[in-house]
């Protein structure tokens, strides 16, 4: 009896179709649980936030944001560099942190000149370089794909122009 045979035996089912990890659709209800428990939380924190705070480390919170935002940025360049199977995820989290960014620094800013430069800042480079993350991240493998076509078609044209495959040893 094969092994197939044997486990179809013990277990009862047909072990020809693959089957999804059960966890999938219990992580799947979980997030909806967290989304829709995040409604009455929005509607509480609308209603008893102040408009006004005065925070004792805002200057921390705003250089520790950024220096992430920094860190996620050299990891994307890094990734896309090495082409890693990665990019994706990294041009994920750093189109999300450009728009935390951007929305943040829009909404925290004073009326006047510090908002205009906000306004200006997000519309000219966070929300652009988070749209052209977000891109990257939808066609990192139709690019790198492409690449891989690339290089093997200028692989092949060189190697008939030496008459031979690469990496072909020719006999005298």
């Amino acid at each position: 009896m094969s092994g197939l045979t044997d486990r179809r035996a013990v277990t009862g089912t047909d072990l020809g179709a693959p089957q999804r990890p059960p966890f999938e659709r219990w992580l799947g209800l979980l997030f909806v649980l967290f989304a829709s428990a995040l409604v009455p939380w929005t509607v509480y924190l609308a209603i008893e936030l102040p408009r006004r705070a005065v925070s004792r480390h805002y200057d921390l919170a705003w250089v520790g944001f950024d220096i992430a935002l920094g860190v996620v940025l050299s990891a994307t360049a890094w990734l896309a560099i090495q082409r890693s199977r990665y990019l994706a995820l990294a041009a994920t989290a750093a189109a999300t942190l450009l728009v935390v960014d951007a929305w943040f620094d829009v909404v925290t800013a004073s009326a006047g000149r510090q908002e205009a430069m906000a306004l200006v800042l997000a519309g000219l480079i966070e929300l652009p370089l988070a749209a052209l993350c977000v891109w990257w991240a939808l066609h990192v493998q139709d690019v790198m794909a492409s690449t891989v076509v690339f290089w093997r078609r200028r692989a092949a044209s060189a190697s008939s122009a030496v008459g031979g495959h690469v990496g072909e040893e020719t006999a005298d």
